[in-house]
């Protein structure tokens, strides 16, 4: 009953074609086992895959020898990797499950292609798709967290949404095929085993159902997501311009939150942080955001979206040579000329800071860079790309705008020195 259940949803959701070359992600637990054996029972060509984590001690060998077993019995060629996962989720800040997902597929995809495989199988079942729905929801998501665990994402499939968890176990036991256990999924110790154990059954005290409904919801809800993306990226188009998002437009928009919260969500920002940027856009520009790789900056205009960069210092070119009368200025605000004899102290390079000021070049009063930049309309942004040169503790340029005007060439002038900004990768050269 079980084939002839997958057999369909196979066939009803076109995810693979009966000649197809299937690549079988094998854990050695029960749904991974019935993947295997089921799509072996209907006539796929099947091989195997199985990552060892190494987070369970000897339960993860345990499992790498029983997948090595089963595919000999089986004759199912298998291919093997040892992952350093806790590792490599300290390298990249990571939680251990995200990392382990990123090692799994990426691997899984290097072996598809080596073997030339048509798709990666995947062993999802209908509880697990209700699971990821719950979860969602309790740490909040837009629509397309509502829509569970899709049958196939390129060529990743998963045949076994038609079945529940029990109907997988009723299958193993009628072909008498063992499996082995997970150990973690039998404790209450992460939030989805809590949503499996104690949630669910709690639900399904109040509607028998309740699985089945939460699917039934999740189908619609993949239907109107098709044309919610639709509207959501049409949105984007008319509020979106090179210099960030702006918020006249936005606000115009039919539901702006929404069309926020769908702009910023996949950044990595979270509804509350993404409710906060809502209410600041009534409010004076300066606020800052961020989430691990992006930063939001609430301007005048526009809300300002960059990646996450430390302030790149310039490189600069600096050549000395004799003042003659037929020198000429360059015009060029990257190309700054200073009285050699004026600059008494070495030059130092470094970023703006408040409390700076410098009295700028045709002006005779001091000015705050800060109030410079205001007056030349910088973003927040580009406020803090900004680096001064300094001669002492005097700020001789404003590296790319302007002068100090008491470094100035003049009639006395008898040495020039020329300071270049040098295009981004370009080498520093001093004089």
């Amino acid at each position: 009953m079980e084939k002839e259940k997958v057999a369909q949803y196979i066939n009803r959701k076109q995810l693979l074609q009966p000649t197809d070359k299937v690549l079988v992600a094998l854990s050695g637990g029960a749904d991974s086992v019935a993947l295997l054996r089921l799509l072996q029972a209907s006539g796929y060509d099947c091989e195997a895959a199985h990552c060892n984590f190494h987070l369970r001690g000897a339960e993860s060998d345990r499992d790498e020898a029983f997948v090595r077993q089963l595919c000999v019995k089986q004759q199912v060629p298998l291919h093997t990797v040892h992952f350093d996962t806790a590792r490599t989720a300290e390298e990249r800040h990571i939680s251990i499950e995200m990392a382990a997902r990123e090692l799994r597929y990426g691997w899984f995809e290097e072996i598809r292609q080596k073997i030339n495989a048509d798709a990666i199988a995947v062993a999802h079942h209908q509880d697990d798709s209700v699971e990821t729905l719950l979860l969602n929801l309790i740490r909040g998501t837009g629509i397309n967290g509502l829509r569970g665990i899709r049958p196939k994402n390129g060529h990743i499939v998963r045949p076994l949404l038609c079945l529940e968890r029990k109907e997988i176990i009723s299958y193993l036991n009628r072909i008498r095929q063992d499996y082995v256990t997970d150990s973690t999924n039998l404790q209450d110790e992460y939030t989805r085993n809590k949503i499996r154990l104690n949630l669910l059954p709690m639900m399904q005290e109040i509607n028998p159902s309740v699985k089945e409904s939460i699917l039934n919801t999740a189908e619609h809800l993949d239907g109107a997501s098709a044309i919610y993306k639709q509207g959501i990226d049409e949105g984007i188009k008319r509020v979106r311009t090179a210099e960030g998002i702006c918020i006249e437009r936005l606000m115009q928009e039919l539901a702006p939150a929404t069309l926020l919260f769908e702009i910023l969500y996949p950044l990595g920002f979270n509804t509350a942080q993404i409710g906060d940027i809502y209410r600041s856009l009534e409010g004076q520009p300066g606020k800052i955001f961020t989430s691990e790789h992006w930063c939001i900056v609430k301007d005048r205009e526009y809300l300002l979206i960059e990646a996450h960069r430390h302030p790149i210092q310039p490189a600069l070119a600096m050549e000395e040579h004799v003042f003659t009368p037929d020198f000429v200025i360059p015009r060029d605000k990257n190309t700054a000329c200073f009285d050699a004899d004026k600059l008494t102290h070495p030059l130092l390079l470094r970023p703006w800071r408040q409390g700076d000021s410098f009295i700028p070049f045709g002006m005779k009063g001091r000015k705050k860079v800060s109030d410079y930049m205001t007056d030349r309309k910088f973003s927040l942004l580009r406020k803090e790309q900004q680096w001064v040169l300094c001669c002492g503790e005097e700020i001789i340029w404003l590296i790319g705008e302007r002068t100090d005007n008491r470094f100035r060439i003049g009639t006395s002038t008898k040495r020039v020195l020329t300071v270049r900004l040098l295009p981004a990768g370009d080498s520093p050269v001093t004089p």
